[in-house]
């Protein structure tokens, strides 16, 4: 059963070590939720010890960089994962291993793990949530201009700056709330909308690549030489998942990304068609438009092509 931010914020105040997880290769919101709450609870209670842990954030180092934690830090910790469905994909398994574990989230609750968790699947972001724990807190916890900065990146990053439909009147009520702090709102939303001349050839590469399969679907395959030949990173190739669906004729999309070993990362987006279902089919989830899976081989990536375009045509089937 949901906890109540009540519950959660209980926690909190009874801590007096509280470590933040995220999950791995993070976006502005797994990193704004993330930082936004440390900082929060720092601020609001300058006695106790609060780390943030992760992998590398590659280019998203103005929003927040983990902290070494030692192993024993974890000894009668509070550990809170923020915007992480499920538990493969928190970075740094060490979660596992304080003395209480707390889930806040708002992606499809399919993995519900945790001593406690709360998950709002209507929020359109862990960091709008983050921001309702703190006006549910009754003054317990505050903001300060650095947790309203990237509470405001997470929520700008995962509604690409308000453009999908899950941003709601609320956001905009959370999102007026954070720029009252005094960040400079325009400073963030630059950093997000800056990409380097490598990454722009990159998404000029998907244009010219990608393959339109019918019914509204798409997909390109990035290989590792192309990334090789481009000098972009696997950390920077986030900046193009969106690129495709800039065209009108593209309904939903992929992209294909082959990793080091072999295999490849898949992202999912979709304007309308619900798309989760596919990436959990291929050991990933997330939102019904944007998710994340993983494909074993080219065989799997034509599987997954293939669902790709069967969900576009029964989409369009019910929609004509």
């Amino acid at each position: 059963m949901n906890s109540s931010l009540q519950d959660i914020i209980k926690k909190i105040v009874a801590s007096d070590k509280i470590i933040i997880h995220r999950h791995a290769n993070p976006d502005p919101d797994a990193l704004g939720s993330q930082s936004g709450l440390a900082e929060s609870i720092k601020f609001s209670f300058p006695d106790k010890k609060v780390k943030i842990v992760g992998s590398p954030v590659g280019d998203l180092t103005w929003i927040n960089q983990p902290e070494e934690v030692a192993d024993d830090f974890y000894q009668d910790a509070l550990v809170i994962v923020t915007d992480t469905a499920d538990t493969p994909r928190v970075s740094d398994q060490r979660f596992n291993t304080g003395n209480y574990l707390i889930k806040i989230d708002h992606h499809p609750n399919d993995d519900a793990y945790g001593d406690m968790y709360y998950v709002d699947t209507t929020a359109s972001s862990c960091s709008e949530i983050i921001v309702d724990l703190v006006n549910a807190s009754n003054g317990q916890l505050k903001l300060n201009t650095e947790a309203a900065r990237v509470l405001y990146a997470g929520i700008i990053g995962d509604t690409g700056r308000f453009l999908y439909s899950d941003t709601s009147q609320h956001t905009f009520e959370v999102a007026a709330q954070l720029v009252g702090h005094g960040f400079s709102h325009s400073d963030v939303s630059q950093n997000l909308n800056e990409i380097s001349l490598n990454q722009a050839k990159l998404q000029s590469v998907v244009y010219d690549k990608l393959i339109f399969d019918g019914n509204g679907a798409a997909h390109i395959v990035i290989t590792r030489q192309m990334l090789a030949d481009l000098n972009v990173k696997d950390d920077q190739v986030n900046s193009v998942v969106s690129t495709p669906g800039r065209l009108r004729e593209v309904l939903l999309w992929s992209l294909f990304v082959e990793k080091e070993d072999g295999t490849y990362r898949v992202h999912f987006r979709s304007k309308g068609p619900v798309i989760n279902e596919i990436a959990k089919a291929h050991h990933g989830g997330g939102h019904p438009l944007a998710s994340g899976a993983n494909a074993a081989d080219t065989k799997e990536i034509d599987q997954i092509i293939a669902e790709l375009i069967s969900a576009g045509k029964a989409y369009q089937d019910s929609t004509n």
